[in-house]
């Protein structure tokens, strides 16, 4: 067995503590650190002070430019040529156009700009958002635990993933594809096209783990040069057909989706397709604050986009066989070679958003309890969100190239792309309202009043969405259905499998007070117990006793808990409990967006009076070998599922930075 199961014990977990909503669901292994939330301390102690203020605020906006827009940025190299794709025979050119730009205009309104920018990025946890620190939130705010909110951020969490791994695929190769159209070699490269982009993006992946600190300061320049490029390009052809303007009225777009009937709701998942990425926007809001990510998006990216689908528009009506490329057709020949390099350069930064989102969400799930131990390394000491996991990047570097080389053109990839989207979306909704109804305490037709439009909204995409499946978006799902069972058969065990060791455990008071009675053999230096439920006495600490009868002089019963917000300050890091002279229990807080890192922490004690030389410690961590059980908790299925995984999680010596030659492992066997 590689590990025992990790420190996982989410503030969203099945098992809180109900008296105490920040605590988290129990650790699999009461003998290595929990993440359940510390009682006594105050959500405004907990948050760390991570604000923008000693940035410049326009050098905070322009790295959300390059960060968080990559993926909506990209969304006109296909968006609008899918939509006239599908549009019914016999629709006149002009309403199919014009119904089409309404239905994008207006999904950019709805979808980013009322429901993410204005309304959801308001409902943050400490400044950080996303589904699952809303999930943290809104559990938190309830005071005890809810297991439709907690599966609705697992549903969140695990979709992310599904479309996680077409996003590069389509954005990387939509931009390869204007090759197609390069003047004077377009029919000679096309067997070209899919090598090009594979390249790329096993290149992006493999640079992954020199982390992307010293590129990230030339994402924001770059992306801000692309924006201006496609707002240059759809104002200089909005003049090939100034009527086109009119498109921007919503009538169009019902009259366009009345003339098209069952057929207009099957557009409406190409439409779809102009905001994918949106929920970037709320994910990434820890990095750069509310106020730069939304005068980026109002001022300026919102603006771009628009202008540059007008003048899609109004290039296809003003040439009709421009509508099957109408991105590419709008470039002029002088400027097609830089244009054709920046959209590739725009395309491997929208990768990289997406490819740095789910090493942000991986560690996340793993602090709150939804996966296994992973290996989180960091990329740079100063930038907390510089994160490498090697596991997940193979994994998206693999899924993304079989979907590559199996569609092999972007016409099949986006019929599968956004379905996830629209479910996360969804998620987010559903989670809002509970935020709304507990956290703002708004009545209840208040919260309708708000989400029923917006909810409504993400049923129809999600709907039209579906209508793909045939088409291959029931890989996303499929993959996402995984990840929740992972998911799911992880949290289920961990509780199972702690309720389990808690019956069977000795409270640690009543050891200490027979200890007191009946001395043994004291041994010299410092014994750290790894626990996760600091008032039972460690197995590791047990077996210790019973096995080689001895105690050490200091004893410290450790537990790492994480609490709902994501980050906890230095200062806040470290509780310590005397019991008595051989025993002290000291508690390490991180919030869901930190990795643990033991021996930092720990010298962190001096400053409270507590000295000790680290390399002269032994660390103590319990191991379990678990045996499945079919009358115990989970199916006998789902028990072997939950024994593989416990088998791949990262050792914690790893995973908690303890040095390997000061760890001592005292195992026992339990059944789930």
């Amino acid at each position: 067995m590689i590990g025992d199961p990790p420190p996982e014990t989410p503030a969203t977990g099945p098992g809180s503590d109900t008296t105490q909503p920040e605590n988290h669901a129990p650790s699999p292994n009461p003998d290595l650190p929990p993440s359940p939330g510390d009682p006594h301390m105050s959500e405004t102690e907990a948050v760390s002070s991570h604000g923008h203020g000693k940035e410049g605020f326009m050098a905070l906006v322009v790295g959300s430019i390059g960060v968080v827009f990559g993926d909506i940025g990209t969304s006109p190299l296909y968006a609008m040529r899918e939509a006239l794709f599908h549009t019914r025979e016999g629709t006149s050119a002009e309403l199919a156009v014009k119904g089409v730009i309404s239905l994008v205009f207006w999904a950019l309104i709805m979808v980013v700009t009322v429901k993410y920018v204005i309304f959801l990025m308001k409902a943050d946890n400490k400044g950080e958002g996303g589904t699952l620190a809303l999930m943290a939130l809104t559990q938190k705010a309830l005071g005890k635990y809810s297991p439709t909110v907690f599966f609705l951020g697992i549903c969140g969490a695990a979709l992310f993933y599904g479309d996680g791994i077409i996003t590069p695929a389509v954005s990387v190769l939509g931009a390869v594809e204007g090759l197609k159209d390069a003047p004077g070699i377009g029919g000679q490269v096309h067997h070209l096209i899919v090598p090009i982009s594979a390249v790329i993006l096993v290149g992006l992946f493999m640079v992954q783990s020199k982390g992307t600190a010293k590129v990230a300061g030339f994402f924001g320049p770059v992306m801000v040069l692309w924006f201006l490029v496609l707002g240059g390009l759809g104002l200089f052809h909005i003049f090939d057909q100034p009527g086109i303007l009119v498109a921007l009225m919503p009538q169009y777009g019902i009259k366009f989706l009345l003339a098209n009937g069952f057929t207009g709701f099957v557009i409406l998942g190409s439409v779809f397709l102009a905001v994918t990425g949106a929920e970037a926007l709320y994910a990434d809001m820890g990095h750069f604050g509310k106020k730069p990510i939304q005068y980026a998006w109002l001022f300026f990216a919102l603006p771009c986009l628009t202008l540059n689908y007008l003048g899609q528009g109004a290039l296809t009506l003003a040439d009709p066989s421009a509508r099957e490329n109408p991105f590419w057709r709008m470039v002029p020949e002088v400027a097609y070679w830089p244009i054709f390099i920046l959209a590739t350069m725009a395309t491997v930064i929208a990768s990289q958003a997406v490819i740095t989102g789910a090493f942000s969400i991986t560690q996340q799930a793993v602090q709150l309890g939804l996966l296994p131990r992973i290996d989180i390394k960091r990329t740079s000491e100063t930038q907390a969100g510089q994160i490498f996991v090697p596991q997940i990047n193979t994994l998206l570097m693999i899924g993304v190239l079989v979907l590559l080389f199996a569609f092999r053109s972007t016409d099949r990839l986006t019929s599968m792309y956004g379905i996830a989207v629209t479910g996360a979306m969804l998620v987010d909704t559903l989670l809002a309202y509970v935020f709304l109804r507990h956290v703002w305490k708004w009545k209840r037709w208040q919260a309708w009043l708000l989400l029923i439009p917006l909810g409504a909204l993400d049923l129809v995409f999600f709907g039209s969405n579906l209508l793909k499946i045939p088409q291959g978006a029931w890989l996303p799902l499929m993959l996402g259905g995984v990840l929740i069972l992972i998911m799911l058969t992880w949290a289920t065990g961990t509780k199972t499998l702690t309720e389990k060791s808690k019956r069977d455990s000795v409270a640690l008071l009543d050891l200490v007070d027979m200890l007191g009675k009946r001395p043994p053999h004291r041994a010299a230096g410092t014994a750290i117990f790894l626990t996760s439920d600091a008032d039972s006495a460690p197995v590791a600490l047990m077996h210790n006793l019973k096995h080689n009868k001895v105690l050490h002089e200091k004893n410290i019963i450790l537990t790492v808990k994480t609490i709902g917000v994501p980050r906890v300050p230095e200062d806040k890091r470290v509780t310590i409990e005397i019991i008595n002279d051989d025993f002290k229990k000291v508690t390490l807080s991180y919030g869901f967006m930190e990795s643990p890192n033991l021996p930092r922490a720990l010298g962190l004690c001096r400053k409270l009076g507590l000295k000790f030389d680290i390399m002269a410690t032994s660390f103590f961590v319990g191991k379990r070998s678990v045996v499945p059980s079919a009358n115990s908790g989970m199916p006998l299925w789902q028990d072997k599922l939950f024994i593989f995984l416990m088998k791949n999680a990262t050792n914690p010596t790893e995973f908690f930075h303890i040095p390997p030659g000061r760890v001592v492992e005292l195992g026992t066997q339990v059944t789930v």
